[in-house]
């Protein structure tokens, strides 16, 4: 997968037509039911996921513009408009969404190409600019996930789910008590090492399953572990 902001682009819009296609099938009944996020209806997901891009379109602008802009104006302040918007219509859900996407869209493209350059203030911290549209990208794919709506990691590109796993393996190596584990791609020699290699389970699997699995997202039910034991468990991912 491109490390191009420009080019990873087509992997958004692709991405956003995809959710935006889940999200039009939702009736109320639908957006109340729980989302795998525990807590959260599949409302407080589409809600979120817009002003994801809204907090998105403020880095970019920052970047562009040399302002310190904060991704949301408080935590505060983003819980309560996720809370907030959770129980809106379907209709209001699906126009939220296209209308946010088409103004992270155009937030990309007016960026100068020296501006990708910078460093902004993500809620977790600085952040390179250059990594945001990779950032909404994996926002967008994750959550669909979340929706538990038919969408699946099967569902990713291995592109995708081949740079979320390597980011994830990376996030976790770098924690305080990394767990030690072998990440084995189904039909590749391409391993991913987390810890120590020496004695560490494998854990063999298709890409997808692999990334959800790293990244909290399913239970690893078509994993396999080498030798015969239960999974490790992943630490807290972001």
């Amino acid at each position: 997968m491109t490390t191009d902001p420009l080019l990873l682009m087509g992997e958004v819009d692709a991405a956003t037509s995809r959710l935006l296609r889940t999200a039009a099938s939702f009736d109320d009944a639908d957006l109340a039911a729980a989302s795998l996020l525990p807590g959260w209806s599949r409302g407080h997901v589409l809600t979120h996921v817009a002003r994801n891009a809204d907090g998105f379109v403020n880095l970019l602008t920052a970047a562009r513009t040399g302002e310190a802009l904060p991704m949301y104006a408080s935590l505060q302040a983003r819980a309560a408009d996720i809370e907030s918007g959770a129980g809106r219509s379907p209709a209001e859900h699906l126009d939220d969404l296209r209308r946010t996407a088409d103004l992270f869209a155009e937030a990309v493209a007016v960026m100068p190409a020296d501006a990708w350059a910078a460093t902004v203030q993500a809620r977790k911290g600085p952040w390179p600019a250059a990594l945001l549209v990779w950032g909404r990208l994996r926002e967008i794919e994750v959550h669909h996930l979340d929706l538990a709506a038919d969408y699946h990691a099967a569902d990713w590109s291995d592109t995708f789910a081949h740079r979320l796993l390597r980011e994830a393996a990376s996030h976790h190596a770098m924690g305080p008590t990394p767990p030690s584990m072998v990440l084995r791609l189904d039909g590749s020699e391409h391993e991913v090492v987390i810890g120590d290699r020496g004695g560490a389970p494998v854990v063999s699997g298709p890409v997808g399953d692999l990334a959800a699995w790293l990244i909290g997202r399913a239970d690893g039910a078509p994993l396999s572990v080498t030798p015969d034991g239960p999974l490790p468990t992943p630490p807290e991912w972001i």
